[in-house]
């Protein structure tokens, strides 16, 4: 995994394809604009940027977005635990809901257990179309075969569910101290930019600090969800600027 890599400029059947490390494939959804895959000092996290993310105040008004959090840390974690298995129904965590220029938003996790074969994969695949995620963002059966996967998706207005960041993997990575992987994309399909930021981070990390092209910079409140054993970030910007930088805060 390397350190540092350079930006790339990528068309939209690029960005729909696999964009990730090939040891655990975290993949980035699709952005109907241009996109820039930003790599940088992480340790073991990575950073990438679909299209770009914007500024904004967490939990309070801003030029046309607005953000709220939904629930409490650390709330859903008992949920793991009991949840019957059942491959085709995912665990689900709404991570933080607004309004944006008078349209409703929220980004939800959704968690899908492990398929045992590919009888129970092809039942999880279908499943997954029918809870609203594109064929393009789906694995294989294959690949499915023993594998959790994981998707932090945006609902706005009317629109269908688009995946922001997402992934199938063996088991999950361990994220130690400072470590985090974001995605960026649009939050509105008329963006210019993106303004959207959905990470992950270790469940040590107290806040997440979002920088902007502008200089501004956003403290934003990492989240428990339901399966999952990284905590999760959101962070919607107003118009005007674009995603820079994301820095875990363990302590302060």
């Amino acid at each position: 995994m390397s350190a540092d890599r350079e930006n790339h400029d990528m068309t939209q059947t690029d960005i729909a394809l696999l964009l990730a490390d090939a040891t655990d494939e975290v993949e980035i959804g699709t952005a109907p604009v241009q996109a820039v895959v930003r790599g940088g000092r992480r340790r073991r996290a990575r950073r990438w940027a679909v299209a770009a993310a914007t500024a904004v105040v967490v939990l309070a008004g801003s030029a046309g977005a607005t953000l709220a959090f939904a629930g409490r840390p650390g709330e859903h974690r008992t949920q793991v635990a009991t949840q019957v298995r059942d491959v085709a129904r995912p665990q689900v965590t709404e991570l933080a809901h607004g309004t944006d220029h008078g349209k409703r938003w929220r980004v939800v996790v959704s968690v899908w257990q492990a398929p045992r074969d590919r009888t129970e994969a092809a039942r999880q695949r279908e499943a997954m179309q029918s809870y609203g995620i594109d064929g393009s963002a789906l694995p294989g059966l294959t690949r499915l075969v023993g594998r959790t996967s994981f998707y932090a998706s945006l609902y706005y207005g009317d629109a269908p569910l688009r995946p922001v960041i997402f992934n199938t993997v063996d088991k999950w990575e361990k994220f130690a101290v400072a470590d985090l992987e974001s995605g960026a994309s649009h939050l509105a399909e008329e963006d210019a930019e993106g303004r959207l930021v959905v990470g992950m981070v270790a469940t040590t990390v107290r806040q997440v600090r979002c920088t902007w092209k502008s200089g501004a910079a956003t403290v934003a409140v990492p989240r428990a969800a339901a399966g999952s054993p990284v905590d999760w970030f959101v962070c919607v910007a107003p118009d005007g600027t674009g995603y820079a930088d994301a820095k875990a805060i363990t302590s302060g």
